[in-house]
This record gives C-alpha cells, sequence and structure tokens, in this order.
C-alpha cells in the first residue's frame, strides 16, 4: 500500500502521498496543498523542502555518502577522466568506447572561443574579478551560437538530443579557455589558445600559465589534481548555484544564460568561495604571527567572534568523502611539488590539530573539501580570485544534467515559490503635500 500523511486544518482533512526514493529517502508530496486548504508551507532557506525529483546525485550527509548516478565518488576520483564524468552526469550512463571517443571530440571540437570575443575581453578593466568576466562572456557566447536558443528537448526527438549534446560540449569546453582568458586578461597577458593533443586538465593548465616563448610545463602530478578538483566539484545535489540553474531552466531560458545565473549564484562568499576564505584565514594567522595552539584556542572560545574556515559542512555530518579523497591527493601534489610555502605549513599543521582533537572530532568538524582544493590550487600557482572560477569549471557539467532534466520532465512547469506575507494591510496614498 502507497503510505500517506494526513493534515488537517481549518476543519479540512488532506490526505497526502508520501514519496520513497531509490535510497529510501522519504518526502511527502504536498503538491495538492495550496488548492485543498489555502495554506501553503513556510521553509525559510528550504532546509526541509524538496524542490524536485532527480537522478543526477545522491547524497547521504550522516553516512558521507556522494553518489554520480550510483556510482561512489571514490571510484570515479580514482578512475575517471573529467571527460568521462562529464559524459556519465549528463547522459546517465558511463559511455563506452566509441561515445567517449565522440565526446571527447565535441570538447575538442569546441575548446576554441570565437576570435570576435577578444573585442569582449579587451572592454573589461584590469581590475575586473574573474568570476565577472566568466558569466557575462557565457552570455556573449551564446550570441555567437544562436542555434543553442532553438534546441526543444522535448520534442526535437533525436536531432534534439543531438544538437543538445553539441551544445553541453560547447560550454564544457568553452568555459576552460574562457577562464584562462580571463586570467590572462587580470594580469595583462597575451592569450594562449589551446592544443588540441591535450587533455581537458592539461590544456587548461597551459593556457593559463604558457606565454610566448616559455611554455608551461605540464606535470602529471598537477594535472591529476586539477582532474581530481574539478571530478570532484562536477555535482552536489540541490545547492544554491544548482538549484538557481534549474530556476532559471524552468522559465525556458537557454542552457548559457542557465548555467551563466548559476556562476553568479557560486560567485556568492557563502557558496563558491568557501575555498578562498581558507587561504584568507591562512594569511590572517600568518600575518598575526600567531600559533596554532592559540589559533585553536581562539576557534574554541564562543566569544572570540573567529572559526576555523574549511573545517565542517551544512550536508555532511560525518567525513566529507571529497576531503577524505583530497587529502591524500593533497599530500601526493605538495610531496612532488616541494612547495615551501608558510601558509602551508600552517595548514598542515591546523589540520593534524583538528583531526585529533576530541573538541573537533565531537563536533565532527573535520577538514573538508574546501579546505584540501584551496591548499592545492594555491600549491599549484592558481591566483586566490580565480579558485571560484575552478568551481564554476569543474561545476558545468552537473548544471548542464540539471538544467536538461528540468527541461525533458514531461510535468515541466515554471518555477514559482510562495510566500507568507508580513508587510502592511491595505492603506491610502496620500499626496506628498499631505504627509
Amino acid at each position: 500500500m502507497t503510505e500517506t500523511c494526513k493534515l488537517m486544518i481549518g476543519g479540512k482533512e488532506l490526505e497526502m502521498p508520501v514519496l520513497t526514493g531509490t535510497e529510501q529517502e522519504k518526502g511527502i508530496d504536498i503538491s495538492a496543498l495550496r488548492s485543498a486548504t489555502g495554506a501553503i508551507t513556510l521553509d525559510d532557506g528550504y532546509g526541509n523542502t524538496g524542490s524536485c525529483q532527480s537522478n543526477v546525485t545522491f547524497i547521504d550527509g550522516e553516512k558521507g555518502i556522494l553518489r554520480y548516478r550510483g556510482y561512489p565518488i571514490e571510484e570515479l576520483a580514482e578512475k575517471s577522466t573529467f571527460a568521462e564524468t562529464s559524459y556519465l552526469l549528463i547522459f546517465g550512463e558511463l559511455p563506452t568506447a566509441t561515445q567517449l571517443k565522440k565526446w571527447s571530440g565535441l570538447l575538442t571540437k569546441h575548446e576554441m572561443i570565437h576570435e570576435d570575443m577578444r573585442h569582449h575581453f579587451e572592454g573589461f578593466p584590469a581590475s575586473a574579478h574573474p568570476m565577472a568576466i566568466l558569466s557575462a562572456m557565457i552570455n556573449a557566447t551564446l550570441s555567437f551560437n544562436p542555434d543553442v536558443m532553438d534546441i526543444d528537448l522535448q520534442k526535437g526527438g533525436p536531432e534534439a538530443q543531438e544538437a543538445f549534446a553539441d551544445a553541453a560540449a560547447r560550454i564544457i569546453s568553452k568555459v576552460r579557455t574562457i577562464a584562462a582568458f580571463s586570467y590572462k586578461k587580470s594580469k595583462g597577458l597575451p592569450r594562449t589558445y589551446p592544443k588540441p593533443e591535450l587533455d581537458y586538465s592539461a590544456n587548461f593548465l597551459h593556457m593559463m600559465f604558457s606565454i610566448p616563448y616559455q611554455e608551461y610545463e605540464i606535470k602529471p602530478e598537477v594535472v591529476n589534481a586539477i582532474r581530481m578538483i574539478l571530478i570532484l566539484h562536477a555535482d552536489h545535489e540541490q545547492n544554491c548555484s544548482t538549484s538557481t540553474v534549474r530556476m532559471v531552466a524552468s522559465s525556458g531560458a537557454n542552457l548559457f544564460a542557465s548555467v551563466a545565473a548559476g556562476v553568479c549564484a557560486l560567485w556568492g562568499p557563502l557558496h563558491g568561495g568557501a575555498n578562498m576564505d581558507v587561504i584568507q584565514m591562512l594569511e590572517d594567522i600568518h600575518s598575526r604571527g600567531e600559533t596554532i595552539q592559540s589559533t585553536v584556542a581562539r576557534a574554541k572560545d564562543k566569544n572570540s567572534g573567529f572559526r576555523l574556515m574549511g573545517f565542517g559542512h551544512r550536508v555532511y555530518k560525518n567525513y566529507d568523502p571529497r576531503a577524505r579523497i583530497l587529502k591524500r591527493a593533497c599530500d601526493e601534489l605538495l610531496a612532488a611539488l616541494k612547495v615551501k610555502d608558510p601558509l602551508l605549513d600552517i595548514a598542515k599543521q591546523l589540520e593534524e590539530v583538528a583531526l585529533k582533537d576530541s573538541y573537533f572530532i565531537e563536533r565532527k568538524l573535520y577538514p573538508n573539501v574546501d579546505f584540501y582544493s584551496g591548499i592545492m590550487l594555491r600549491a599549484i600557482g592558481i591566483p586566490l580570485n580565480m579558485f571560484t572560477v575552478m568551481f564554476a569549471m569543474g561545476r558545468m557539467p552537473g548544471w548542464v544534467a540539471h538544467f536538461k532534466e528540468v527541461q525533458e520532465n514531461p510535468k515541466w512547469r515554471i518555477y514559482r515559490p510562495r510566500q507568507i506575507y508580513q508587510g502592511p494591510t491595505l492603506r491610502a496614498y496620500v499626496p506628498i503635500d499631505k504627509r
């Protein structure tokens, strides 16, 4: 029998179905609530509200589980490529060798951006934040690819699916080129064009750091670190930016406009800027000449107003599974690069304390993915203002997958949350000379 839930309000009774997900998650379907009772639910921040049913990503924060399309993140991080993981997220299954070759070919085909877009880059001041450039240039790219606006996933059939695959590869490939060019713009350096023989991560590093007459030395340890960071950030269920993409997609907006909105949401310091906060915290500790002991003491003091950035996670009440993976990768990267950096020394000492101190263990304040990704990006030489751009590059396949899911939904309708109004009641307008 189907499980139900009964609600009594204003003398009316409403019986609502209880939905059970494939991982036994339960949710009460309240879609008939307003029409039947005139009432709505209130849930500030949507902490208890499911906005959709999705097949993309599963998270169990209590157990520290993260899976893309059923595949454990640990296995994908160890064995998969970013191109393969992108295909999995967007199309639902791991690709065959033939499918992966075709998909990788599309990524290579679309790695260049239209040469006329150089005028857009030149229009930004040197002080422009790379995230501002990224979101603007994604929308500008649409102007050179207007056919993306005509894709109808519900009515177009196989041709529409083929066109969408091309558009998805286009945005995922071009975003790394735009990101690298944004960095070069901020530094006043000439752009470096992509090399088709390089894979996704290596190509990005080449465009970021190669300059005329000085080719960047692509080290396998660095390429692997970028690969892991991108895969581990590729999707994370209904977070702020992904929900934003779905919201915009529900209006019928095109793929490029929807993911550009995701970039803007990710820019917020409470979302994509967390790994920047880690480095800024380490810089503050270093500039103050503070010991690790006094730093930890400040973190434990409720009245200090200080908290350790990069420790604990809103979703995970256990060790963030992505952090476990990046901890090992971080150790390997720092050993390979032999980087001497006082901030990285402070980070390693904080990590050691947090993993042993009962205060942090009891409160499950383990180092999270932002802690390790921040350290790794700094060691590689990625500047602080590019950290969130790296996050956006990694998250792009997830955004594309959720866009596709919204527009293929046979029950698709525009998202329209409700509210409880708390403002003034009806009042008459008073002319300004009588106020």
